[in-house]
C-alpha cells in the first residue's frame, strides 16, 4: 500500500507544481488553492508511505515522479522545449529511481 500512496503523492506533486506555475506568482486564486490543497495531500501521502519505505527511496521516487511529470506537462502542454539533452536528463532521473528501488533489497 505504501507504494500506491507514494505514486499518488508523486502525481499530486505534478498537479501542485503545475498549479503553482498557473497561479502566476500566487496572483490567481483558483490555481493557488489547487496548489495548496494538492501540496498538503501530497505531503500527507508521502508521510504515510514513509512509515514503511526508507526515507531515501521514498523521497527520491516522490521527487522523481514530480520532476518527470512536470517535464512531461511542460513539454506537452506549456510549450517548453523538448530536445535530446532534456530527454537524456529525464531518462537519467528514471534510471536513478529504478536503481534506488532495486538497491533496497
Amino acid at each position: 500500500m505504501a507504494w500506491i500512496y507514494l505514486l499518488i503523492a508523486g502525481l499530486l506533486e505534478v498537479v501542485w507544481a503545475t498549479a503553482m506555475k498557473q497561479s502566476q506568482g500566487f496572483t490567481k486564486i483558483v490555481p493557488t488553492l489547487v496548489m495548496a490543497v494538492t501540496l498538503v495531500a501530497s505531503f500527507i501521502l508521502l508521510s504515510t508511505a514513509m512509515r514503511t519505505l526508507p526515507l531515501g527511496t521514498a523521497y527520491m521516487v516522490w521527487t522523481g515522479i514530480g520532476a518527470i511529470g512536470a517535464f512531461v506537462v511542460g513539454t506537452t502542454f506549456l510549450g517548453e522545449p523538448l530536445n535530446a539533452g532534456r530527454i537524456i536528463a529525464a531518462c537519467l532521473i528514471v534510471a536513478g529511481m529504478i536503481v534506488m528501488k532495486a538497491s533496497d533489497h
